[in-house]
């Protein structure tokens, strides 16, 4: 499959090149230090037109393919996962499940601000004893006349307390498993809903991770996002895209700690010469550059069958699974061939390698993506 990207994919990514250089890159190290939500890099995307990447521009939106948003992700990866991940989350499963499956009224309510940065979105599936079972939630939401009751709790939340709407999957009718989850949008300010505990990370610092909690929260009946009981598809669907972009954000940071791991090695010199002549290290920055170019290969692969309206299941979970566990080889190489420097926060590898583990745990864990890529293997 050609990769040759087209003109308007090339000044996209020139653009993203541009913008990661001189606002990503310097503000990265402070946001892990400090932990604070990047909102001033938030509002910047979206006067770029990066939160609106992927929607169509009769609703404000940039209207350029899903390879186009998946050079996004990779390259403002590169300079901050934690910026990556808010624009990930907030496109993927925050902003394309109105695209896909809402209304019209839904659209034009929710899209042009989600475009414009002016409202950010998220997703709310995983529950404290939810997580690879997706289909165990228990939060409930009971039909009464125009609205919906909603009760129960999220945890484990990106971009919660930040976003404007949320996506939240919850039970209508526990007996039918699956078939009885509906998914609904919630606005960040109806009563009932709160935020509960903020999660303290290994990585990924700056992203806000927190605990949702619904108590009798009023949903009308046009808030539903599709029909009843189609939550789960719903759900799903998305999940697939959302692979792919995490494969994204695991490639920009092994790109990044490649790319230091290269510069340092041709900078320290030891017995009077620069460690990347000696083979040890030769071996380690080959490695690591195939690495990367395989993971490549199979996230736009991934990606192109997407744009194009083909079946990518297989290839999205592929792609995760080998882009996310190179970032973790990439990274943890890294700080070996930088030796205790590398071990330091003088240094920005130690915070790749803190960042790369997340890729490896959602959107589905690595051990999960092998499960669904064994079930392909059957048909």
């Amino acid at each position: 499959m050609d990769f040759s990207l087209n003109e308007d994919q090339l000044m996209m990514r020139k653009m993203v090149l541009d913008f990661v250089e001189e606002e990503v890159i310097p503000q990265a190290m402070i946001i892990d230090k400090t932990q604070e939500f990047p909102l001033t890099l938030i509002r910047k995307m979206g006067q770029l037109g990066l939160m609106g990447i992927s929607i169509p521009e009769a609703f404000g939106g940039s209207g350029l393919d899903f390879l186009s948003y998946i050079l996004a992700i990779e390259e403002i990866a590169r300079g901050s996962a934690t910026t990556a991940i808010i624009l990930e989350t907030h496109t993927s499963i925050g902003t394309l499940p109105i695209l896909y499956f809402g209304t019209e009224e839904q659209k034009r309510k929710y899209l042009p601000k989600l475009a414009r940065g002016e409202m950010i979105g998220a997703f709310a599936l995983t529950e404290s004893n939810s997580g690879s079972d997706a289909s165990s939630i228990v939060t409930s939401a009971e039909r009464r006349g125009d609205h919906y009751i909603l009760n129960g709790g999220k945890r484990f939340i990106t971009n919660a307390g930040y976003a404007g709407v949320y996506t939240v999957l919850a039970s209508t009718n526990r007996a039918l498993g699956n078939k009885g989850i509906t998914a609904f949008l919630l606005d960040a300010n109806t009563s009932g809903l709160s935020i509960g505990k903020a999660e303290e990370q290994m990585g990924l610092h700056g992203s806000s991770t927190c605990e949702l909690i619904f108590e009798d929260v009023i949903i009308p009946v046009e808030n539903r996002l599709g029909e009843e009981g189609q939550g789960f598809k719903i759900a799903m669907s998305l999940l697939d895209g959302g692979r792919i972009g995490v494969g994204a954000q695991a490639l920009g940071i092994a790109q990044a700690a490649f790319e230091a791991a290269l510069a340092y090695s041709q900078e320290r010199v030891q017995f009077k010469k620069a460690i990347c002549n000696f083979q040890g290290i030769q071996f380690m920055l080959a490695d690591m550059a195939t690495q990367l170019e395989a993971a490549r290969f199979l996230i736009y692969h991934a990606a192109t069958l997407q744009s194009l309206g083909l079946p990518y299941s297989k290839e999205a979970s592929m792609a995760k699974l080998f882009a996310s566990d190179a970032a973790m080889k990439v990274t943890t190489d890294a700080v070996q061939i930088l030796g205790v420097y590398g071990y330091t926060r003088e240094y920005k590898v130690e915070r790749y390698l803190r960042d790369a583990k997340i890729t490896q745990i959602y959107e589905g864990t690595n051990q999960i993506q092998r499960i669904l890529i064994a079930k392909h293997l059957r048909k």
